[in-house]
């Protein structure tokens, strides 16, 4: 597939937007029937990283009149914080945009340009294979961030974790922040391509308010069906064995809650495979598995939904994966979740993940 892109390069297609290094950035947004928007007043600043009070740019693009305008506004808002972020990281960054894309990084033109058409081929291949679920965003960009080192990388992702603690090293993640951009380090184009595929597949079902476990089977099982670069899976008997020994019913409670995924043992990678499992199986009537998607809901794990739409009890589910006798106790119960329940999309390639299960940041 790399090559397939870096061939298609010499054909005739809609190029790039040369690169922004030299403008400086903008000091103010601009919409019509609206007051200009004060860009420097709304940035802040964390780890040396400039960000935007979102919740501010959300009330000024509220002021905007109409609902064509007020995208546009949005769009200039996320075109400025780039630009301000541009200038943070450096010279060598270069700011591209291509179709719904933008990229911002040092990667040379040949390798972004083919990166910005992967990001778009991408977006539509998802829409397609996740059919009725997957929806395009109706304001901003496909904004995609690739920092140089993992140290740049961690410095800037940990602005978004909730507190200070230990997690299990990522090779991407799709952060939500007020304006929806995923990220992650420099490489070639077969380690970047899963992590777009992953993350953009979580941007694509940000909409909906599903559970973890479904929003990263999801993300999983599109990154394999789309990205022949994706790592294979260990042996699935080897597996097996491993989540017969690791699952019990309160290891289950966490992984219907999405809290499993964050753990920084063997439990997140085991997660993320059995939601790969399940949704793998339950996807396979696709008529079926649509209306149980788009109704899923993350306070209860989807298993109201799962009994309406699929017919299917998810607690007797599970334990069919893992060869255990059905019980109740295996179904999820929010009240033993002791909090909030996770949305997902806590990072991206799981497989960099395992390759990199020991270590920590």
């Amino acid at each position: 597939m790399v090559l397939k892109f870096l061939k298609s390069l010499v054909q005739p297609r809609r190029e790039a937007s040369a690169p922004s290094a030299s403008m400086p950035p903008p000091g103010r947004a601009v919409a019509a029937g609206a007051e200009p928007f004060d860009v420097v007043a709304a940035l802040l600043n964390t780890n040396g990283f400039p960000h935007f009070d979102w919740a501010a740019v959300q009330s000024w693009v509220d002021t905007v009149p109409t609902v064509q305008g007020q995208a546009e506004a949005w769009s200039a808002c996320e075109l400025a914080w780039l630009e301000h972020l541009r200038v943070a990281l450096g010279p060598e960054f270069q700011l591209r945009k291509q179709g719904t894309a933008i990229l911002l990084s040092t990667l040379e033109s040949n390798v972004a340009t083919a990166t910005l058409a992967f990001v778009n081929k991408t977006a539509q291949r998802i829409v397609r294979v996740l059919d009725g679920v997957a929806s395009v965003p109706e304001w901003g960009h496909d904004i995609l961030i690739v920092f140089e080192d993992d140290e740049a990388y961690y410095k800037y992702v940990s602005m978004y974790y909730p507190e200070a603690g230990e997690f299990a090293a990522s090779g991407g993640m799709y952060i939500h922040g007020g304006c929806g951009h995923f990220v992650t380090v420099k490489a070639d184009l077969r380690a970047i391509e899963p992590v777009i595929a992953h993350e953009l597949t979580h941007a694509y079902l940000s909409h909906l308010p599903i559970p973890a476990w479904l929003n990263e089977g999801l993300a999983v099982n599109t990154e394999l069906r789309l990205c022949s670069t994706s790592h294979a899976s260990a042996d699935p008997r080897q597996m097996h064995a491993r989540h017969r020994q690791f699952w019990g019913t309160e290891e289950v409670q966490q992984f219907w809650s999405g809290k499993s995924f964050l753990r920084n043992d063997e439990g997140s990678e085991l997660s993320y495979d059995l939601a790969r499992v399940l949704v793998s199986q339950f996807a396979a009537d696709w008529d079926r598995f649509r209306p149980f998607a788009l109704a899923a809901n993350l306070a209860d794990g989807g298993a109201d939904s799962a009994r309406e739409h699929l017919d299917v009890d998810l607690g007797v589910a599970v334990c069919a994966v893992l060869e255990r006798k059905p019980s109740p106790l295996w179904a999820p119960k929010p009240v033993d979740w002791g909090g909030d329940p996770e949305r997902g999309a806590f990072r991206a390639t799981p497989a960099r993940q395992l390759d990199n299960a020991s270590t920590h940041h």
